[in-house]
Parts: C-alpha cells; structure tokens; sequence
C-alpha cells in the first residue's frame, strides 16, 4: 500500500503534463495511491474505482457520510457509457454538455461497486472533464477515477493551490498534482436519473439545456 507520511509534490505542466510524471502517478494509483489533482473546475481528490482503503481515505478527509455520491471521472463516453445506463435523450443532454464542469447523477450499471452506490437510488456520479492533465493520466490509466471534489469539512470553497494542499493534508495523501492555480467552483450537479432533471449544485457548468 503506498501511503506515505509526506505526499509527493509532482509539478506538471497544464497543456502538456510530462510522461513521465503522469506514468509514476498512474503506478501509485494502481498500488492503492490517493491523490490531490486539479480539474478544469478545482482541485479533486481521486483514486482507483476497487480502492477500498482510498474511498474510505476521502470520507474521513471530507467528512461524508453514506448518502454522498462519489463520482467516476471517465475519459470518454465509450468508458462513460460503462458504469451507468443512458437513454437516447439523457446522452444527447451529457453529449452537448461534455466535455466540461458538469457532473451528471445516472443510474449505475453492475461494473459499479456497491460501495460507491447511493444507498437508496442506486446511482453514481460521472463526468468527462477537459483537462489535460486528467486526460493524460485517465489514457494510462485506463479505467475511471473515483473521485471528490476537494472541498474540506466547514470550509465554503476548495483549495485552490498545489502547495497548500501539501501543507493542510501532505500527511493524509500520497501525492499532489499541481499544474497551476485552480479554480474556486466545483463542478455544477445535474440529477439525470428521473424522468426530469434535477439541478442538485449550481457550480462552474453554465448553460445545461434539456
């Protein structure tokens, strides 16, 4: 298990991450890693989708309890269209939206581990960020991020800076990603398991159409 007293600062680049950087974080990722990475709407915490230890590693940092939903950050729709059931408007919707800071709640497929499921509604959350650094490291890695926004307990907005969050939780993950500032606001949150949508966060997506 790679967890380690100080996580490892790695410095990438924001267009085009270094190799091998992203091939070192992908190997702590497949050896049980918990990681701080930036997206294109803040800072997230992420790990493999069957790290146990990791998911439980993201509830005690952010404090969550069993009714939170995780997010599975996918590289593209064919990874996408894996873990959770589409019906033809809900994937013209995400199609249109992605992708981008949206996060879409949708019924899980049985690839999902019950673990991450909504206890109740047996969903899951997905997105398909436009980030470089997560499209580089989602290409070797080859399967979902589980993934958290990187929001701590009693606080109103995420971490913006690879160096605080080594400072504030260095001790608690295995790496920090840091390719620059990152923004303030989390991803918007749409509810597409219903017969309609539910805005369930309004954050960094604008302009969701139906």
């Amino acid at each position: 298990m790679a967890v380690t007293s100080t996580a490892r600062y790695v410095e990438m680049h924001p267009r085009n991450p270094q190799r091998r950087s992203v091939l070192q974080t992908v190997e702590l990722l497949r050896e049980g890693g918990l990681i701080a990475y930036p997206t294109d709407s803040c800072f997230a915490l992420g790990c493999t989708v069957g790290n146990r230890e990791g998911l439980e590693r993201i509830r005690t940092i952010r404090r969550l309890d069993a009714r939170h939903h995780f997010t599975l950050v996918c590289r593209d729709f064919a990874q996408l269209g894996q873990f959770v059931r589409v019906s033809t408007p809900v994937f013209r919707a995400v199609k249109a939206a992605t992708p981008g800071c949206y996060t879409f709640i949708l019924p899980a497929t049985k690839e999902v581990p019950r673990r991450l499921l909504h206890p109740r509604k047996r969903t899951v959350g997905v997105r398909i960020p436009a980030h470089p650094v997560v499209d580089a490291l989602l290409a070797e890695l080859e399967e979902p991020l589980l993934s958290s926004t990187l929001l701590l307990p009693d606080t109103e907005e995420p971490l913006t800076s690879g160096r605080d969050i080594l400072e504030r939780l260095g001790h608690q993950l295995d790496a920090v990603l840091d390719s620059g500032e990152c923004g303030t606001e989390p991803t918007t949150v749409v509810d597409l398991s219903g017969d309609e949508p539910v805005l369930v966060r309004q954050g960094a997506g604008r302009g969701f159409s139906w």
